[in-house]
């Protein structure tokens, strides 16, 4: 079975990097000390419990984000020759029922419509890849929009 590629900036992958130093340094930090017994009289102890499932959940995000680092490709600006195109990376300018909308196309690890980031698995994003500046897509989720590309431009890295 071939393992999902997941794409990341660089600061992405400093930030990833940086999570999984800080939860290793948790979960030392909270093993290391004395755990608490698993028995209180005859019940079982809810303090243990409750630091059963921290050290559970510590190590399933350890887990997932070394799967992550072990599988990341990191977004590069494409060739001087190729930056008409959108891909990854790319700061696309759209027009919107005569509105004017920027976005970066991003892995979805960083999206965030908030921040103008979105996934190139969303729908949108799916739509954009490829096309160039003068482009019409039309993309139905739930009801139908047209977006009319009007620039491209990538970070220079």
């Amino acid at each position: 079975m071939e393992e999902k590629k997941f794409y990341l900036t660089r600061e992405g992958l400093e930030r990833t990097k940086k999570e999984l130093r800080g939860l290793k340094e948790l979960k030392l930090a909270k093993t290391r000390g004395e755990s608490p017994k698993i028995l209180q009289s005859e019940d079982l102890n809810p303090e243990y419990i409750v630091f059963q499932e921290d050290i559970s959940f510590l190590e399933a995000r350890i887990v997932e984000i070394e799967n992550i680092l072990k599988n990341y490709e990191l977004i590069k600006a494409p060739a001087k020759s190729n930056r008409d195109i959108i891909d990854l990376g790319a700061t696309v300018v759209v027009e919107v029922d005569r509105q004017a909308d920027e976005f970066t196309l991003v892995g979805s690890l960083e999206a965030d419509p908030n921040l103008g980031r979105i996934s190139n698995e969303s729908p949108v994003g799916k739509a954009l890849m490829g096309h160039r500046v003068g482009d019409e897509i039309s993309v139905t989720s739930p009801i139908k929009t047209i977006y009319k590309i009007r620039g491209i431009k990538y970070k220079c890295a």
